[in-house]
């Protein structure tokens, strides 16, 4: 029985979906040019262990997104938690003649209560920073410990209303929960609600975008308690 129940809540802490790009883009894709320069495609020469989302563009910013896949777009207060990993591969982000490093923030967007005539509502927050000074893929995460919170985790923007100089704030209808309850797009950014910046030449790639549930505490001392008990009865197994 602690076996079985110890098997249950690993099952239920596993990474719910992991996209390496090795079936194809699974609803993923990245900015194409406005000039017919560079773009976004599965490049099998620079994955971390399997094809990646490369993109090569001069933009205001780079964004990996998805709308269609529903491991992602989905009604995320169905789980007690969730993390959001993902692996770049910062080549160059140039602008004005040097490198510079941008921020990147994943952002959850509702598409269908939208508010004072802006595209989305969203909450968004840092995962990390576009670096290429890193050699190497780096892994980026971030985790919502608890779905079903109605104001903004620190750390953690809104976006679907302005003020008079052009902030970005959760309208007040809205809360944190009830986007994270609708979310129609998924997206790693560059583009951070408030923020401008000029063009900008990216070569970054990007790969293993994944989603793993937070197990519930109670099911986490399920685990341990399972795990102890395997421990004590291999002991007197092994005393016999």
């Amino acid at each position: 029985m602690l076996l079985l129940a110890a098997l249950q809540v690993t099952a239920v802490a596993a990474p719910d979906s992991t996209v390496t790009f090795g079936q194809g883009a699974e609803g993923w894709q990245g900015l194409q040019p406005m000039d017919g320069n560079g773009g976004t495609s599965i490049d099998t020469s620079l994955g971390n262990g399997a094809p990646a989302l490369h993109t090569q563009i001069e933009h205001f910013g780079a964004t990996w997104s998805t709308t269609t896949n529903t491991n992602f777009v989905r009604d995320y207060t169905q789980m007690q938690g969730v993390t959001f990993g993902i692996d770049v591969l910062a080549n160059s982000v140039w602008f004005f003649n040097r490198e510079v490093t941008r921020d990147l923030v994943i952002e959850l967007r509702d598409y269908d209560n939208q508010a004072n005539g802006l595209p989305y509502t969203s909450v968004w927050t840092k995962v990390g920073t576009l670096d290429a000074s890193k050699a190497g893929w780096q892994h980026l995460s971030v985790t919502i410990a608890d779905t079903s919170a109605l104001g903004l985790p620190a750390g953690w923007g809104g976006y679907g209303n302005e003020d008079a100089q052009g902030n970005p704030y959760l309208p007040s209808d809205r809360t944190f929960a009830s986007v994270l309850a609708g979310v129609d797009e998924v997206a790693f950014t560059t583009f951070v609600p408030g923020f401008a910046f000029g063009f900008t030449y990216f070569d970054v790639a990007v790969d293993n975008i994944s989603i793993s549930p937070v197990p519930e505490p109670a099911q986490g001392g399920m685990l341990l308690a399972g795990l102890a008990a395997m421990a004590a009865l291999a002991r007197r197994r092994a005393r016999r």
